[in-house]
């Protein structure tokens, strides 16, 4: 099954390539307050896009701006120092005894070296197209509140979408949401490979490293990956505040539906407004081949798009999560390796490894 997010277009369609293999990196952190900004050294175009949006309308307020000011200014500061590193993914500490990761795919815009703006204009890197707005927020906020590690993408999903499987034809695209990217327009199998071990596989490593530290420690990990939705796509309101997307195990996904939707004040929508069967993907990779539980959250866009959202839906989910992580009987269940196998192939159901 093939998604294009918010999209009709067309993608390079390349068979699968074996990659080397890479050892992962992680890149520094520095928290301000309660808010957690994750630094690359060089790469702060997430920074310097969430600056732009917030000064170009007046009403915000300063606090928040001076932040990012302070945020900006460690990050060239750091540059001075360490001039030309880069890591493809950012980590974000915690601990992992408490048995659970959280991912973000989608968190930058950033598009690092020689790719400059694949030839597009900022307005269209400011979209939706090239990251998810508001998730590396939300996860920021998200792993702050939980104690927990998280991983996040430093690149943009234009340069490659770390969301899909390597041979999805989908995995670097021509068109995205009407707008042509012309830096992919002529990407033939040895610049999708250089893509695949500079950027791609690195993040995926680095999800695995964090995983392997895990169950080193004999802790088995819940997998929570936030992604964020359009409010409108093709002229039509979506109605959903939150989706929860999921495959075959429903470990995680039921009762967080179930908690989710009693609340209130949120309409909670299950497999909307894509759908979490996607072989390939990150959760199927990290999650269902390797028999963990896991979860992928939709957030709409127009929810998150400010910090005080993101902080109120990270305080939302750490409650809700914190209460489903402490079920006697919920936890243990989630705690265990467990391999459901996915709709979309055919694999050995509800088989529990020793």
């Amino acid at each position: 099954m093939v998604r294009v997010d918010e999209a009709e277009g067309t993608a390079l369609d390349q068979p699968r390539q074996a990659l080397p293999e890479t050892s992962p990196s992680v890149s520094s952190v520095a928290r301000l307050g309660s808010y957690t900004a994750a630094v690359s050294v060089t790469t702060d175009s997430c920074l310097r896009n969430r600056w732009r949006e917030l000064s170009q309308q007046l009403w915000r307020p300063f606090g928040e701006l001076i932040i990012l000011l302070l945020m900006l200014n460690q990050t060239e500061e750091l540059a001075k120092v360490d001039e030309g590193a880069y890591r493809p993914f950012i980590r974000l500490p915690g601990d992992i005894k408490k048995s659970c990761i959280i991912l973000c795919d989608h968190a930058c815009n950033t598009l690092p070296g020689d790719y400059a703006t694949l030839g597009l204009s900022p307005d269209q890197l400011s979209r939706h197209i090239a990251y998810d707005i508001g998730a590396a927020g939300v996860t920021s906020y998200l792993s702050e509140f939980l104690g927990v590690p998280a991983v996040m993408a430093n690149f943009s999903r234009l340069l490659i979408d770390p969301n899909r499987g390597a041979d999805d034809p989908t995995l670097i695209m021509q068109i995205s949401d009407g707008a042509v990217v012309p830096g992919n327009a002529h990407a033939d199998a040895d610049e999708i490979e250089r893509r695949k071990a500079a950027f791609y596989r690195p993040y995926h490593d680095a999800i695995d490293t964090l995983i392997d530290e895990a169950l080193a420690a004999r802790t088995i990990p819940i997998l929570v990956s936030i992604h964020s939705f359009t409010e409108r796509f093709k002229g039509h309101i979506r109605p959903w505040h939150a989706a929860v997307l999921w495959d075959h195990d429903d470990r995680l996904p039921r009762p967080l539906i179930d908690a989710l939707r009693s609340e209130p004040d949120i309409i909670v929508g299950e497999n909307e407004p894509y759908s979490g069967e996607l072989k390939g993907d990150c959760l199927f990779q990290h999650g269902t081949k390797r028999g963990l539980a896991h979860a992928l959250i939709e957030l709409r866009q127009d929810l998150i798009g400010e910090p005080s959202g993101q902080r109120a839906w990270a305080e939302r989910l750490s409650r809700v999560l914190t209460e489903l992580f402490s079920h006697p009987t919920l936890a243990a269940e989630l705690r265990t390796v467990r391999f459901y196998g996915s709709k979309t192939e055919n694999m050995p159901n509800d088989q529990i490894a020793e």
